[in-house]
Protein backbone atom coordinates (compact mmCIF):
# COMPACT_ATOMS: atom_id res chain seq x y z
CA UNK A 1 0.00 0.00 0.00
CA UNK A 2 1.04 3.30 -0.92
CA UNK A 3 1.22 6.93 1.34
CA UNK A 4 -0.28 10.13 0.25
CA UNK A 5 2.39 12.79 0.46
CA UNK A 6 1.00 13.95 4.08
CA UNK A 7 0.95 11.03 5.70
CA UNK A 8 3.86 10.20 8.24
CA UNK A 9 6.07 7.79 7.46
CA UNK A 10 5.62 4.34 9.03
CA UNK A 11 8.07 2.19 7.85
CA UNK A 12 11.47 3.23 9.23
CA UNK A 13 13.12 0.23 8.96
CA UNK A 14 12.88 0.06 5.21
CA UNK A 15 15.50 2.64 4.89
CA UNK A 16 17.08 1.19 7.71
CA UNK A 17 17.33 -2.12 5.67
CA UNK A 18 18.31 -0.81 2.67
CA UNK A 19 20.91 0.70 4.66
CA UNK A 20 22.81 -1.94 6.13
CA UNK A 21 22.16 -4.53 3.04
CA UNK A 22 23.87 -1.97 0.69
CA UNK A 23 26.88 -1.65 3.52
CA UNK A 24 27.08 -5.61 3.58
CA UNK A 25 27.35 -5.13 -0.21
CA UNK A 26 29.92 -3.15 -0.37
CA UNK A 27 31.85 -4.65 2.33
CA UNK A 28 32.09 -7.86 -0.26
CA UNK A 29 34.17 -4.99 -2.56
CA UNK A 30 32.64 -6.25 -5.81
CA UNK A 31 33.28 -4.94 -9.40
CA UNK A 32 31.37 -1.71 -9.74
CA UNK A 33 29.09 -3.30 -12.59
CA UNK A 34 28.43 -5.18 -9.86
CA UNK A 35 28.05 -3.43 -7.22
CA UNK A 36 25.64 -0.99 -9.65
CA UNK A 37 23.47 -4.19 -10.79
CA UNK A 38 23.36 -5.47 -7.14
CA UNK A 39 22.70 -2.29 -5.53
CA UNK A 40 19.89 -1.43 -8.20
CA UNK A 41 17.96 -4.37 -7.15
CA UNK A 42 18.03 -3.19 -3.15
CA UNK A 43 17.39 0.29 -4.30
CA UNK A 44 13.92 -0.97 -6.81
CA UNK A 45 12.84 -2.75 -3.19
CA UNK A 46 13.21 0.73 -1.33
CA UNK A 47 11.50 2.56 -3.69
CA UNK A 48 9.15 0.28 -4.27
CA UNK A 49 6.81 1.39 -1.52
CA UNK A 50 6.46 4.82 -0.42
CA UNK A 51 5.49 4.51 3.16
CA UNK A 52 9.19 5.31 4.89
CA UNK A 53 10.06 8.72 3.95
CA UNK A 54 9.96 11.35 6.38
CA UNK A 55 7.50 14.50 5.29
CA UNK A 56 10.48 16.79 6.79
CA UNK A 57 12.34 15.21 3.80
CA UNK A 58 9.76 15.98 1.01
CA UNK A 59 8.95 19.33 1.16
CA UNK A 60 9.49 21.37 -2.07
CA UNK A 61 10.82 24.86 -2.37
CA UNK A 62 9.47 27.26 -4.98
CA UNK A 63 12.67 28.45 -6.12
CA UNK A 64 14.45 25.15 -6.82
CA UNK A 65 14.26 21.14 -6.44
CA UNK A 66 15.67 19.95 -3.39
CA UNK A 67 17.85 17.84 -1.86
CA UNK A 68 17.85 16.05 1.71
CA UNK A 69 20.37 13.97 3.43
CA UNK A 70 18.92 10.69 4.73
CA UNK A 71 21.79 8.47 5.52
CA UNK A 72 25.95 9.12 5.17
CA UNK A 73 27.96 6.32 5.98
CA UNK A 74 30.19 6.54 8.48
CA UNK A 75 33.47 6.38 6.09
CA UNK A 76 31.88 8.42 3.35
CA UNK A 77 31.32 5.46 1.39
CA UNK A 78 28.05 6.03 0.01
CA UNK A 79 25.17 8.78 1.07
CA UNK A 80 21.76 8.53 0.59
CA UNK A 81 19.21 11.84 -0.13
CA UNK A 82 15.81 12.31 -1.37
CA UNK A 83 15.76 14.72 -4.01
CA UNK A 84 12.77 16.83 -3.96
CA UNK A 85 11.36 18.43 -7.57
CA UNK A 86 8.60 21.03 -7.17
CA UNK A 87 6.74 21.13 -10.77
CA UNK A 88 8.43 21.96 -13.32
CA UNK A 89 11.95 22.23 -12.18
CA UNK A 90 15.39 20.49 -13.27
CA UNK A 91 18.94 20.37 -12.69
CA UNK A 92 22.35 22.29 -14.74
CA UNK A 93 24.08 19.73 -16.99
CA UNK A 94 26.60 18.11 -14.18
CA UNK A 95 28.50 15.13 -13.43
CA UNK A 96 29.01 13.09 -10.41
CA UNK A 97 32.28 11.53 -10.54
CA UNK A 98 31.67 8.43 -8.75
CA UNK A 99 29.09 5.65 -8.84
CA UNK A 100 25.25 6.52 -8.40
CA UNK A 101 22.02 5.05 -8.26
CA UNK A 102 18.73 7.25 -9.20
CA UNK A 103 15.39 5.40 -8.01
CA UNK A 104 11.80 6.94 -8.66
CA UNK A 105 9.87 6.78 -5.63
CA UNK A 106 7.25 9.66 -6.67
CA UNK A 107 5.71 11.28 -9.53
CA UNK A 108 8.14 11.16 -12.14
CA UNK A 109 11.71 12.70 -14.08
CA UNK A 110 12.80 12.62 -17.02
CA UNK A 111 17.13 11.78 -17.43
CA UNK A 112 18.93 13.08 -20.47
CA UNK A 113 22.14 11.56 -20.89
CA UNK A 114 25.02 13.70 -22.65
CA UNK A 115 28.25 12.69 -24.73
CA UNK A 116 31.50 14.91 -25.33
CA UNK A 117 31.27 16.05 -29.26
CA UNK A 118 34.85 15.92 -31.06
CA UNK A 119 35.85 19.46 -30.11
CA UNK A 120 34.27 19.26 -26.40
CA UNK A 121 31.11 20.41 -26.64
CA UNK A 122 28.08 18.85 -25.36
CA UNK A 123 25.65 16.92 -27.30
CA UNK A 124 22.19 15.05 -25.87
CA UNK A 125 23.02 10.71 -25.83
CA UNK A 126 20.09 9.17 -26.92
CA UNK A 127 16.64 10.02 -25.65
CA UNK A 128 15.80 10.96 -22.11
CA UNK A 129 15.05 8.34 -19.97
CA UNK A 130 11.84 8.82 -18.05
CA UNK A 131 11.64 7.24 -14.86
CA UNK A 132 8.29 6.04 -13.07
CA UNK A 133 7.78 4.74 -9.79
CA UNK A 134 9.95 1.75 -8.74
CA UNK A 135 12.35 2.26 -11.46
CA UNK A 136 16.35 2.70 -11.21
CA UNK A 137 18.93 4.37 -13.17
CA UNK A 138 22.80 4.38 -12.98
CA UNK A 139 25.14 6.43 -13.41
CA UNK A 140 29.25 6.18 -13.00
CA UNK A 141 32.06 8.26 -14.43
CA UNK A 142 32.92 4.24 -16.81
CA UNK A 143 28.89 3.89 -17.99
CA UNK A 144 28.27 7.91 -18.00
CA UNK A 145 28.23 10.61 -15.93
CA UNK A 146 27.00 13.78 -17.18
CA UNK A 147 23.37 14.10 -17.15
CA UNK A 148 20.48 16.89 -17.24
CA UNK A 149 17.26 15.75 -14.94
CA UNK A 150 13.98 17.51 -14.88
CA UNK A 151 10.51 16.79 -12.84
CA UNK A 152 8.37 15.57 -15.75
CA UNK A 153 5.14 17.18 -14.57
CA UNK A 154 4.47 20.94 -14.79
CA UNK A 155 1.66 20.91 -11.94
CA UNK A 156 3.16 18.33 -9.24
CA UNK A 157 5.79 17.51 -7.14
CA UNK A 158 8.08 14.48 -7.62
CA UNK A 159 10.71 12.87 -5.63
CA UNK A 160 13.52 10.37 -6.54
CA UNK A 161 15.95 8.68 -4.28
CA UNK A 162 19.66 9.07 -4.70
CA UNK A 163 22.65 7.04 -3.61
CA UNK A 164 26.16 7.76 -4.06
CA UNK A 165 29.65 5.93 -3.64
CA UNK A 166 30.65 9.12 -1.47
CA UNK A 167 29.46 11.80 1.36
CA UNK A 168 28.30 13.43 -2.50
CA UNK A 169 27.40 16.60 -1.04
CA UNK A 170 31.23 17.12 -0.44
CA UNK A 171 32.64 16.21 -3.42
CA UNK A 172 33.71 18.33 -5.46
CA UNK A 173 32.07 18.29 -9.26
CA UNK A 174 31.00 20.24 -11.99
CA UNK A 175 28.05 21.47 -14.57
CA UNK A 176 28.25 22.66 -18.30
CA UNK A 177 27.62 24.75 -21.03
CA UNK A 178 26.60 23.50 -23.85
CA UNK A 179 30.27 24.22 -25.65
CA UNK A 180 31.60 22.17 -22.29
CA UNK A 181 32.84 24.89 -20.13
CA UNK A 182 32.91 23.65 -16.46
CA UNK A 183 32.33 25.52 -13.82
CA UNK A 184 33.15 23.22 -10.10
CA UNK A 185 30.96 23.34 -7.48
CA UNK A 186 30.20 21.29 -4.17
CA UNK A 187 26.44 20.94 -3.75
CA UNK A 188 26.25 20.47 -0.15
CA UNK A 189 22.36 19.49 1.21
CA UNK A 190 19.30 21.18 1.96
CA UNK A 191 18.68 20.07 4.99
CA UNK A 192 20.62 20.00 8.65
CA UNK A 193 19.39 17.49 10.71
CA UNK A 194 18.68 13.69 9.73
CA UNK A 195 15.73 11.28 9.88
CA UNK A 196 15.64 9.35 13.86
CA UNK A 197 15.76 5.96 11.89
CA UNK A 198 17.64 4.34 14.49
CA UNK A 199 15.46 4.87 17.16
CA UNK A 200 14.31 1.15 17.87
CA UNK A 201 12.33 1.93 21.01
CA UNK A 202 9.74 3.47 19.30
CA UNK A 203 8.62 0.61 17.00
CA UNK A 204 6.03 -2.28 17.79
CA UNK A 205 7.64 -5.51 17.90
CA UNK A 206 4.56 -6.87 17.75
CA UNK A 207 4.10 -9.60 14.74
Amino acid sequence: MTQSPSTPARHPERLRAFIGALAELIDSNPREGDLLQRGSKLLGQLVSHDDWLPDDYAQPDPQRYQQFLLHADSRQRFSVMSFVWGPGQSTPIHDHRVWGLIGMLRGSEYSQGFARGPTGELHAEGAAVRLEPGHVEAVSPKIGDIHQVRNAFDDQVSISIHVYGANIGAVSRAVYLPDGTEKPFISGYSNRTLPNIWDLSKESTAP
